[in-house]
């Protein structure tokens, strides 16, 4: 999965002109897949520059050999992701490289597919997008070393690092339910928590953030009892999306005894695009070091392949935007700029250690990386830790202020895989705008009282 290939060429062109531009996210190198709603019917497609080719009409049209992998990928994808991604790797390759040769700048088809270009090629900003797959089940890993020791202080903890952090991937097992495709509201939650006064109180949650993560998408599981070796679990990762896992920290840190509930199932949000792990094959770069006096890693958490390539050249964005900042037409504000580097655990290591118990992963299983955050004050991943939970309020250029996100705040997270000598991928948009709690549902009988 990670060796180059063709699509990979830094000097490939599209003739697709959107797709050639430096600042695209979605260049002829990338090819993401994704699900979107086209007249009424889900259609599945990967996106190029502005466009995405709509996997259905490209099936239809002949242009690919009706029995190669390609064609077996592409009738495989029609109509959701799921099936495509449970097939071994070498499918969507092959899918992805007949793309890649289609829709290259001397691609012998091109007269053929300019001509059914309407059909073939909608634009991105006419569909509906959906969620890339259904997701079965959910986990959220906590795998940022700066991000744990800052919360673990401002809870007063006397050692703010849990014992067993640095021996394995901790995690916590999320809701899938709510978890949304990027845009739309995200409605702030009712719940418990304790008021300034130190009275528990229930109300509309009044210290709403958000997490900027890296979500992993499972392709082909493993059978229950059968753990995935670290150094194959880059087989068994599909791809990638953006993930804002929308926290309710009020409530979370009064409710927190097994693990975040309420304060983190109200809602979750993803990007609609699924960037392939063979796309991100050369962005491959060794994970950083562990400490010298950090405990040595278990047999199973350890990998020669993953010490080499687990980690990669990704940086990621957090914007936010007011209602005062939009009314007078400023761009939103960056507030945060990270990098993966930030986390303690590779990817790989959080497949292994999620199986290693014997626990079966399905496709379309999403595992989240827990907020990236790094040791500059830049790079800390989400409204609690930009504000010293609190204390240090977020100044914005027009002179507002936020110690946690308000009705009408908007959250735009996006990330850059660049690396000298490949040309440089995005992710799209994962996007969120705060809405105002909803009034609560009282039965009738307290309605007429």
């Amino acid at each position: 999965m990670n060796l180059l290939n063709p699509t990979h060429d830094p000097a490939r062109r599209s003739w697709i002109e959107s797709a050639n531009r430096p600042e695209t996210d979605f260049p002829i190198q990338n090819l993401p897949f994704g699900t979107f709603e086209r007249d009424g019917v889900i259609r599945t497609g990967v996106a190029i520059g502005e466009h995405a080719v709509d996997l259905r009409e490209l099936l239809d049209s002949g242009l690919l050999t009706p029995v190669s992998d390609a064609a077996f990928a592409c009738e495989a994808a029609d109509g959701g992701l799921h099936r495509l991604m449970s097939m071994p790797p070498r499918y969507a390759s092959a899918l992805r490289a007949a793309l890649s040769d289609l829709l290259k700048s001397d691609a012998p088809q091109r007269a053929r597919m300019q001509q059914h270009a309407d059909d073939l090629l909608p634009r991105i900003d006419t569909l509906e997008l959906r969620l890339p797959c259904e997701v079965g089940d959910y986990t959220d890993f906590l795998t940022s070393l700066h991000h744990t020791e800052r919360h673990g202080r401002y809870k007063g903890l006397a050692d703010p690092l849990p014992p067993a952090f640095k021996s394995l991937p901790i995690a916590y097992h999320g809701r899938a339910s709510s978890l949304r495709v990027s845009g739309g509201e995200v409605r702030r939650p009712h719940g418990q928590y304790r008021d300034a006064n130190g009275e528990i109180v229930f109300g509309p949650a009044p210290a709403l953030d958000f997490e900027l993560e890296l979500a992993a998408w499972i392709g082909e599981g493993n059978s229950l009892t059968q753990p995935i070796a670290v150094d194959d679990a880059c087989a068994h990762i599909f791809g990638y999306s953006l993930l804002n896992d929308w926290s309710a920290k009020s409530i979370q840190w009064f409710e927190q005894v097994l693990g975040p509930f309420l304060g983190k199932s109200f809602h979750s949000s993803l990007s609609p695009w699924i960037v392939t792990s063979e796309a991100l094959a050369p962005f491959r770069k060794a994970p950083v070091a562990r400490a010298e006096n950090d405990p040595p890693l278990m047999a199973h958490l350890h990998g020669v392949r993953d010490q080499q390539e687990g980690g990669l050249h990704l940086e990621l964005y957090a914007h936010l935007s007011t209602q005062k900042l939009r009314d007078s037409g400023a761009i939103a504000t960056r507030i945060t700029h990270t990098h993966l580097d930030n986390l303690y655990w590779t990817f790989a290591q959080m497949v292994a250690h999620h199986t290693s118990n014997g626990c079966n992963l399905r496709t379309g299983d999403l595992l989240g990386s827990g907020t990236i955050s790094g040791a500059d004050d830049a790079a800390r991943a989400c409204i609690t830790e930009l504000t010293n939970a609190g204390r240090d309020p977020l100044r914005l250029p027009n002179g507002e202020t936020r110690t946690a996100l308000e009705d009408g705040d908007e959250i735009v997270l996006t990330a850059r895989a660049t690396k000298a000598g490949a040309v440089s991928i995005g992710f799209g948009e994962c996007r969120g705008r705060v809405a105002p709690a909803l009034a609560f549902a009282t039965h009738e009988s307290e309605k007429a009282a």
